[in-house]
């Protein structure tokens, strides 16, 4: 029997694994068999805590998304990490530095209970997404199905494409976004973002993510929408982000500084499931 907590973040929802004080090694089918909401727990993700293989963390933090697929981020899914190392006694530390597959993040719980993350750097050279382009810009032409989409590319530790729509309520997710999520120059695929401008300090999102469809919220998502947002003139510092799950608030300043996401965690229950 594995012991797990389902937790959420605006509805972006996790199984999240103390794999610290109890052992397993989860194949790719016992992960989508946890994932299934008609036959295991259901979930976007599970979240694995497992402990520091580098000195400079307190914790490892690994992402699995319901098809089985390892990936490298989840901002959601980290501020649920420090909610839970917190009601299960794992650390009594408000700022925690915690090891991810593309380096190490920093997570915050702040007074009211919310927590903050900081995301590291945005990533924009296109092998470092990956991206199939010639050059970095800030902006690609990508075809789909002989019509051509603009669109801003960036790595939040896992791959984003952010296209602005005029109304989120409208924009073509299911259509689009599997399209884009398995296009030929995203060779690892990709999380496609549509981005509804409201004023210079808000925008709207709705996000297909790569391995679960659409989501509620998507943490790594928002933070890309913004930075895409920022480099194509449309966006200031600090952005309230909402999605269809609630709202998050991403501050980026400029290209040397870091992204720092900020929202709430939620506990819902605690269970054990048999494999």
């Amino acid at each position: 029997m594995i012991r797990f907590s389902k937790m959420h973040g605006l509805g972006n929802d996790f199984v999240v694994i103390d794999a610290i004080n109890q052992s397993l090694a989860l194949t790719p089918g016992q992960i989508r068999f946890i994932a299934d909401r008609h036959f295991g727990v259901g979930c976007d993700q599970l979240l694995l805590v497992e402990a520091a293989q580098s000195d400079k963390a307190d914790f490892r933090y690994r992402i699995f998304n319901a098809d089985g697929g390892e990936v490298g981020q989840c901002g959601n899914g980290a501020r649920c990490f420090l909610r839970f190392l917190h009601d299960h006694g794992l650390s009594d530390k408000r700022l925690i530095s915690v090891e991810v597959a593309g380096g190490i993040i920093q997570l915050s719980l702040e007074a009211d209970g919310e927590v903050t993350v900081d995301m590291g750097l945005p990533q924009f050279i296109p092998e470092a997404i990956p991206f199939v382009a010639d050059e970095m810009d800030d902006r690609y032409l990508i075809e789909v199905e002989e019509t051509v989409y603009e669109l801003g590319a960036v790595s939040m530790g896992n791959p984003h494409a952010v296209l602005q729509v005029a109304a989120v309520a409208d924009a073509p997710v299911a259509h689009l976004g599997p399209l884009l999520e398995s296009h030929a120059r995203f060779p690892e695929r990709v999380n496609v973002g549509f981005m509804e401008v409201v004023d210079a300090r808000h925008i709207r999102l709705r996000v297909f993510e790569r391995g679960a469809g659409e989501t509620l919220a998507c943490g790594t998502g928002a933070c890309a929408a913004m930075v895409v947002g920022k480099r194509w003139g449309l966006l200031e510092d600090e952005v309230q982000v909402d999605l269809p799950g609630g709202r998050l608030w991403v501050r980026w300043v400029d290209e040397q500084s870091t992204v720092r996401m900020t929202g709430p965690a939620t506990h819902v229950y605690e269970g054990t499931i048999e494999l």
